[in-house]
């Protein structure tokens, strides 16, 4: 499994909206489309949340450290 990458997440979610959007997909490929999208949202927050606690203990310690 590769890395997880906040910035290609959202570029793929940038491209789910837009097709969401179009309105030429069907009721079934729209609701999987949206939860994949649902998905790539969680994994997101999950990431920026564990950025932001790091971020806090270097703040907090007064160390520095390389982000993940």
């Amino acid at each position: 499994m590769e890395p997880f990458s906040l910035e290609d997440a959202l570029q793929q979610l940038d491209e789910i909206v837009r097709r969401l959007e179009s309105g030429e997909l069907s009721l079934e490929a729209a609701v999987a489309l949206f939860e994949q999208g649902q998905a790539l949202v969680q994994q997101c927050e999950k990431d920026l949340d564990a950025k932001e606690l790091r971020i806090q203990q270097i703040l907090e310690n007064g160390a520095v450290a390389a982000l993940d």
